[in-house]
C-alpha cells in the first residue's frame, strides 16, 4: 500500500499529469472549520466487461466497466479530531482507515485523527465492490467533514493508493466509463449510462467468495486483445443506442473470454439457461463469484426471470435476487 509521501503529493502530481493546478476551493486552509462528515453509495454486481484495452497513447491497460446495483450500499461516517488517533469500526476495515489517512494528508490535515464508522450490506468476497465502497464512502465522508468536493479523478487516485485496485464507482452509476482499475484512471468515457436491464443475480460458489484483491492480473492472448477491441466498439454502440440486447451480447462475450482465465462453475449450463429463458446475456464478477442473467425491461421479463430462476434451482443454486439498473443510473447527491 502506498503512503501519502509515495503518492508524490496527490495534489501536485495530479496537476502535473493534467497540466493544470488544483482549484483553491478544493483545498481550504488546514485551520478551517470542520464537522462530522458522511457519505453513502451503492455497490455493483460485477462487470459488464473486464479485459485489456489500448489507452489513448497506445499503451495496453487492464480495464473494466462495472454494472451498478442498488441492492447493496455502504455508508461511512467520519468524526474528525485535530489531533489523536485515527480509528475505524469495524476494526478489520483497514483499507478504509488507510483511505482516510491519505485523504486527510491530501487535504492538508496531516496529524489530524478521528473515528470512522462503516455500515452497509455489501457481501464480502463476492466481487460486488465491498472494499471499494468502504474506501470511496470514507474518502467522501472525510472530504464532507471539511466541506470539500473532490473530483472523481482525484478520488480514483486516493482509492487505488489505499487498496491497490479499485472499481469505477467514484464516477457514479449514471456515467459508464472504461476504468483502469490498478492505475486509477478513466480510459474512456462511454458518453452516458449503461442501457437499463433487469438482472437475476446469483452466487456461483454457494455463498463462498474469494479475496479479489489478491488475484493477479490476467495474461491475455493476442487473439483476446483483438476481441476486446471489438467488444469495446460494440459496448460504445450499446450505450449510444441504449440497446439492452447488444449490452447482453457484450457481457456474454466478455464472460466467455474470462472463463478461460477465472472459470465459474456451471458456465455451459448457465449460458444454456440464458438462451432458453430469453436473457440478453450473462455477466459475471470477473474477480469474484457472483453472476447475473440480463433481461430486457418489459412486461414479459418477469416470466422469463422465473423460468431462469427455476433452472438455477435445478442446478443447486437456490439463492437468487433481482434488481433493475434503471434506478441505479439516476444521478445521486454527492453526500
Amino acid at each position: 500500500m502506498e503512503s501519502a509521501a509515495q503518492l508524490k503529493d496527490i495534489r501536485g502530481d495530479h496537476a502535473e499529469r493534467e497540466g493544470s493546478t488544483p482549484a483553491p476551493a478544493l483545498f481550504p486552509p488546514p485551520g478551517g472549520a470542520c464537522r462530522p462528515g458522511e457519505h453513502e453509495l451503492h455497490a455493483h454486481h460485477g462487470e459488464i466487461v473486464q479485459g485489456v484495452f489500448y489507452s489513448s497513447d497506445g499503451a495496453l491497460e487492464h480495464g473494466l466497466v462495472t454494472l451498478p446495483c442498488t441492492l447493496y450500499r455502504t455508508r461511512a461516517r467520519f468524526r474528525p479530531l485535530r489531533s489523536g488517533p485515527l480509528t475505524v469500526e469495524p476494526a478489520d476495515r483497514t483499507r478504509a482507515r488507510a483511505a482516510a489517512r491519505l485523504t486527510l494528508d491530501a487535504l492538508g490535515r496531516t496529524g489530524w485523527g478521528g473515528s470512522i464508522r462503516i455500515e452497509g450490506n455489501v457481501p464480502l468476497r463476492w466481487g460486488c465492490g465491498s472494499s471499494t465502497t468502504d474506501v470511496l464512502a470514507t474518502i467522501r465522508a472525510v472530504a464532507d467533514a471539511f466541506d470539500v468536493v473532490l473530483e472523481p479523478a482525484w478520488i480514483a487516485r486516493l482509492s487505488v493508493a489505499a487498496e491497490t485496485a479499485s472499481d469505477s464507482l467514484m464516477y457514479g452509476p449514471h456515467r459508464a466509463v472504461l476504468f483502469a482499475q490498478r492505475r486509477g484512471s478513466m480510459l474512456l468515457d462511454l458518453g452516458g449510462p449503461l442501457p437499463a436491464v433487469r438482472v437475476l443475480g446469483f452466487n456461483t460458489e454457494l455463498d463462498r467468495g474469494v479475496e479479489t484483491l489478491a488475484l493477479p492480473p490476467c495474461k491475455y492472448s493476442t487473439w483476446e486483445l483483438e476481441a476486446y477491441a471489438t467488444i469495446l466498439g460494440l459496448l460504445r454502440r450499446a450505450v449510444e443506442k441504449q440497446d439492452p440486447v447488444l449490452l447482453g451480447r457484450v457481457a456474454t462475450a466478455s464472460t466467455q473470454i474470462m472463463q478461460r482465465h477465472r472459470p465459474k462453475r456451471f458456465m455451459p449450463e448457465l449460458l444454456a439457461i440464458a438462451r432458453e429463458a430469453g436473457a440478453t446475456g450473462v455477466q459475471v464478477a470477473h474477480s469474484g463469484t457472483v453472476a447475473g442473467f440480463l433481461f430486457e425491461p418489459g412486461s414479459g421479463s418477469a416470466a422469463r426471470m422465473e423460468e431462469a430462476r427455476a433452472a438455477l434451482e435445478r442446478l443447486g443454486l437456490s439463492k437468487s435476487w433481482e434488481f433493475s439498473t434503471e434506478l441505479a443510473t439516476q444521478p445521486e447527491p454527492v453526500s
